[in-house]
């Protein structure tokens, strides 16, 4: 991982410069912030000073607070759909124990120390959507891309046609939400892998 001196004299470089690695760096590091204290309760200061990046460098970078946090999520969201979707994928692999990989990071995620942050879509946009339509918007777009990678999957099961590939995928996503909110709760983590097996033989069945 690269310095925060490096970060900040490549962020401060003339404008046209690739920055792609520097973008991910950051993002990385102020995910953690918006996980703990969400966005209404992260402040600018916690965000420069996690991201390694002076105040103004950070609104060159990224804009205003609001958009860093969807550029934070869209960062958290679609690499957790990427690599999703390379799990419901592995056609050799029993639909079951495809979506159990998949559950089983997730709750990995959900229940990291020292906060057991959930699901940062759930977590944190779910709160934010009623005044921050942007962010709603593309957090229902994330939500969206989950089911669809579980519809997909299921379209390439052994599994009966009834319930359909989008209906299981609709019951399927609803579970990780539920898993979300019980880890953010405090439900132990051995409670929360009974009850995603429970579901598996219901969503599978």
């Amino acid at each position: 991982m690269r310095s925060s001196t490096k970060i900040t004299h490549a962020a401060k470089r003339k404008r046209g410069r690739p920055r792609a690695f520097i973008t991910e760096e950051v993002l990385e590091r102020v995910r953690g912030v918006f996980w703990a204290k969400g966005f209404a309760g992260a402040s600018l200061d916690d965000l420069a000073e996690a991201a390694g990046l002076n105040r103004p460098s950070l609104y060159a970078a990224f804009g205003d607070k609001q958009d860093l946090y969807i550029a934070t999520l869209k960062f958290y969201g679609e690499r957790s759909i990427a690599q999703m979707d390379a799990l419901m994928a592995m056609e050799e692999m029993p639909i079951e124990e495809r979506v159990g990989r998949v559950y089983k990071a997730a709750i990995d995620m959900y229940t990291a120390p020292p906060t057991r942050p959930g699901c940062l879509i759930v977590s944190t946009a779910t709160v934010e959507s009623p005044t921050h339509p942007e962010i709603g918007k593309v957090a229902a777009g994330l939500l969206a891309a989950i089911e669809k990678s579980f519809e997909k999957g299921f379209a390439k099961s052994r599994l009966a046609k009834v319930p359909s590939p989008a209906e299981r995928a609709h019951m399927a996503g609803a579970i990780m939400y539920a898993m979300s909110i019980r880890a953010r709760l405090g439900a132990r983590v051995a409670d929360l892998r009974k009850f995603a097996a429970d579901m598996i033989h219901v969503i599978c069945r």
